[in-house]
């Protein structure tokens, strides 16, 4: 009888806990839904920032545009070198001590703040280097932050399904390179896909970074990776900060999380099709 009263006031309190989760969400995205549905309209997304201060009319396209040109650019440059990692970790590692000086550096990169990184891009890239704020900045600066987000996960996915095809083609004589073009990496493509886009989606929302190295308050799509540029999350932190007009900040924040939600339940539909074929 005991056991059965802590399973069921166990089963209640996680119910309970999950339900808040769920409620919390909710919550945050009808609220800014909201406040924001007097400025979210067709020509919100696609015109131009406008009005005086600016930003108080118009719309947000520049800036849609740059969030997305960010992600891609960062996600490309930090997928690439996460994944590298995790392949090394657990195909090619052989060494100890090498193998946890590479968690170590991705652990630590982890436990950043994020404005160190926008710190640090300052300062080497800009006011070292001399090169100007730009897209290219900022998109390394956001690339750092989100390696170890992806080289975990891409861990994790290697580990489950590739450690296998791996044991069983060494041990049919086929090298590690052909291993992983052949099997493994076609196997884990879509999980791997889906890590990188949450880490694209991960990094979209970062302002800190991007604060000193590229984004800028009014600026055109940009049309080389040496323009700066406009992003969703930075046009919010300039209206909140300075006051504007909170209905167009909270129409830009629910654009943007819109945006995120959109991404991380295509990268969910995807591995669910997967899954089931």
């Amino acid at each position: 009888m005991r056991t059965k009263l802590q399973k069921f006031f166990t089963r209640l309190i996680l119910s309970i806990l999950g339900l808040c989760v769920i409620v919390v969400t909710l919550f945050l995205f009808l609220y800014v839904f909201w406040k924001g549905k007097k400025v979210f309209s067709l020509s919100f997304l696609l015109d131009k920032p406008a009005g005086v201060p600016l930003g108080t009319a118009g719309g947000i396209y520049p800036a849609l545009m740059g969030s997305i040109y960010l992600g891609a650019l960062s996600a490309l440059i930090g997928g690439v070198l996460g994944i590298g990692a995790a392949i090394y970790l657990v195909f090619y590692s052989t060494g100890k001590r090498f193998s946890v000086l590479v968690n170590m550096a991705i652990t630590g990169l982890s436990g950043i703040p994020s404005i160190l990184f926008g710190l640090v891009g300052y300062t080497l890239l800009i006011y070292r280097f001399g090169l100007s704020r730009s897209l290219l900045c900022s998109a390394l600066c956001v690339a750092a932050m989100i390696i170890p987000f992806v080289a975990i996960r891409a861990e994790k996915i290697l580990e489950e399904k590739g450690r296998e095809y791996m044991k069983n083609s060494l041990s049919l004589g086929l090298s590690r390179e052909y291993t992983l073009r052949k099997l493994i990496l076609p196997v884990c493509f879509v999980e791997l896909l889906g890590t990188v886009a949450l880490g694209m989606a991960y990094g979209m929302g970062a302002v800190a970074p991007i604060l000193y190295t590229g984004a800028v308050m009014q600026a055109d799509v940009p049309h080389s990776l040496s323009d700066p540029f406009m992003s969703l999350p930075y046009h919010l932190y300039i209206l909140v900060n300075n006051g504007f007009s909170l209905d167009y900040a909270y129409g830009t924040a629910f654009v943007l999380m819109l945006f995120l939600l959109i991404i991380q339940l295509i990268c969910k539909f995807i591995t669910y099709l997967r899954k089931d074929n």
